[in-house]
């Protein structure tokens, strides 16, 4: 259980992540036909695939760097709202983090930069039933958490990050597809959220496995 990473121990957490979410297609598929076009699984899934590959092909110089390749490749290979949002999000510690280990304090700026910069890309907020139902109250725990060193503000993330998910089956839709669904969103958590989950959990595990 490491309080920090260096560079080859982020691509080894992130790597983690791209196979997590691949392992967790059908999941995915199901959880975006009860409310989306089905598709979200699929995308999550090619862009993912895509960003274990670059990751394996890249000699990153910084850890911002690790994200951004992995961020890179979701973005130019998943397709549609998801991959976008999806890459964006990994992208954004490639602007924010520098330096050649992760500790707390940058896993907290990780974070916080890409939900910022989904807020942005995206035009959504917290409470429309997204990704950022997951992703906002994970950044702020790991923020929030910082004190107690990389392992325990990742876990914190995780963790918040799964209640937020979990939270979205009792909201309404308020952006994206599933707008039109209105009432009938009830009951199903967000696709997203499932992944931002899926993803800040492996990163955690694969911390504490350091």
């Amino acid at each position: 259980m490491a309080d920090t990473l260096t560079i080859p121990q982020v691509v080894d957490a992130l790597t983690a992540a791209c196979d997590a979410i691949v392992a967790a297609k059908d999941r995915l598929t199901k959880a975006d036909q009860a409310i989306g076009d089905g598709d979200h699984g699929l995308g999550m899934s090619r862009g993912f695939t895509a960003g274990k590959e670059a990751l394996a092909a890249a000699t990153p110089d910084t850890v911002g760097d690790a994200f951004k390749e992995v961020g890179s490749a979701i973005l130019a290979t998943s397709g549609g709202a998801s991959g976008a949002i999806f890459g964006t999000w990994l992208r954004a510690p490639g602007k924010t983090v520098a330096g050649d280990t992760l500790d707390a304090e940058a896993y907290a700026v990780a974070l916080e930069s890409g939900a910022e910069m989904v807020m942005k890309r995206g035009k959504a907020t917290t409470g429309q039933k997204t990704m950022l139902d997951a992703l906002v109250p994970a950044a702020e725990a790991a923020r929030a958490a910082v004190g107690e060193g990389l392992p325990a503000a990742a876990r914190a993330a995780a963790e918040a990050a799964s209640t937020g998910s979990e939270a979205t089956k009792d909201m309404i839709s308020g952006f994206g597809k599933s707008v039109t669904l209105g009432e009938r969103s009830l009951g199903h958590p967000d696709p997203g959220s499932i992944s931002v989950a899926i993803v800040l959990a492996a990163i955690a595990d694969s911390i504490d496995a350091a």
